[in-house]
């Protein structure tokens, strides 16, 4: 996108804001704050993206953004409720969460987060707020508005078409490539929600009854839904990279083993990853992004705001920033970011959906139509159940 557009943009979003004199306040009292946002810290990209929202929210604002860099969200949960035990209500050393599922949960649950504050949000007016819209529901939990939407995330997988001509059309259909394909096919450790979100994924296929998923886990719904995944995943494992006896850490090192060529199909919780990894020379230009039959995982990934962070104003003004249509085509730039915008399209001006359409695209990079219909999460206790019982049943 032109500077000029972005420009254009900026100035539409940020004019005429519902509760200007109140907003203003917030900016005011933001200005000089430097915000630690603690975010998941294993995409380069998105710590590219990140340091140019401090960038930004620092020129236009006053506010500077220190990205704290985490291997598990959990760790910055943890850092809130230690400090909670320790009775420090106010100047806590979080100020922002990226954090979506269970970490949600358990914050919500503890009382742990500030709020509601996302309707108060200027830049709130471009979401789709209606009860039960995907702003609204993190892993079917109601937000209450206690985080900010900033992305849209679909589970997909990719595979090199120089050596898989068909790829797998279902979750089911895994077991027999891998059968013809022996050690060809691998999956991160479900530690890592990589891998745990492949699980889901055939969860999700091969569960009796979907609508069990969406209310938390019990003993009894639990022994029912996964019989059948557990059937699966002990024909599928047999045949995976090196026996299934070694999973990758994470996404960055399954792109590398399908880089290298030591398997054909990999996954990501991006669809614009791959068009990515082939301009930046880390995946052959013969990769191609491939969903299930049946559509695949889809949620939004949000910003929280510990109850008591201790810049809160200026944690106020990034999450708005990222809401504001410049800051949302600038991140769905394949050349930037590639992650689709939670914005409304009907609720943008004419200027606004511009932006959005002169974005470039890539061969590799899927349009909406392409990704097929967006799955649910499962309910949050689902996946804390589930990675649970792997590790049982497969650490040794």
């Amino acid at each position: 996108m032109t500077q000029i557009a972005l420009a254009a943009v900026t100035v539409l979003a940020l004019s005429a804001p519902a509760g200007a004199e109140d907003w203003q306040a917030t900016l005011d009292a933001a200005r000089g704050q430097t915000v630690y946002w603690n975010a998941w810290g294993g995409d380069d990209r998105t710590n590219a993206f990140i340091s140019w929202v401090g960038q930004e929210t620092e020129r236009r604002h006053g506010v500077r953004v220190a990205q704290v860099k985490l291997s598990d969200t959990a760790e910055a949960v943890t850092r809130v409720v230690s400090e909670k035990a320790a009775g420090q209500d106010s100047g806590g050393a979080v100020d922002m969460i990226w954090i979506n599922g269970p970490n949600f949960l358990a914050m919500k649950e503890q009382g742990l987060l500030h709020g509601p504050f996302v309707a108060d949000l200027p830049n709130a007016r471009y979401l789709d707020l209606t009860p039960g819209s995907a702003n609204t529901l993190d892993f079917t939990v109601p937000v209450d508005g206690l985080e900010s939407p900033w992305r849209l995330a679909r589970f997909v997988f990719n595979h090199d078409t120089a050596r898989v001509d068909v790829p797998p059309a279902t979750m089911a259909a895994f077991v027999d490539w891998a059968a013809v394909n022996p050690g060809r096919f691998t999956h991160p450790a479900p530690s890592n929600f990589m891998g745990a979100t492949f699980l889901k994924q055939a969860l999700i296929e091969l569960v009796p009854d979907p609508a069990a998923l969406q209310a938390p886990v019990s003993d009894a719904s639990y022994a029912a839904a996964t019989a059948p995944l557990w059937d699966w995943y002990e024909a599928l494992r047999p045949n995976l990279w090196r026996g299934g006896t070694v999973f990758p850490e994470n996404q960055s090192v399954l792109q590398q083993l399908l880089n290298d060529g030591e398997i054909d199909m990999a996954m990501s919780f991006d669809p614009a990853s791959t068009a990515a990894a082939i301009a930046q020379g880390l995946l052959p230009d013969t990769v191609r992004v491939f969903v299930p039959e049946g559509g695949s995982i889809g949620n939004v990934s949000f910003v929280a705001i510990p109850y008591n962070a201790a810049n809160r104003d200026g944690a106020l003004v990034v999450a708005n920033f990222l809401l504001d249509p410049a800051t949302q085509a600038h991140m769905q730039n394949i050349e930037v970011l590639g992650s689709f915008s939670v914005l409304d399209p009907s609720r943008l001006d004419e200027a606004g959906r511009a932006a959005f359409a002169a974005l470039p695209t890539a061969p590799a990079l899927p349009t909406l139509e392409a990704l097929g219909p967006t799955l649910l999460e499962p309910h949050a206790s689902w996946m804390t159940r589930l990675t649970d019982d792997w590790a049982r049943r497969y650490t040794r």
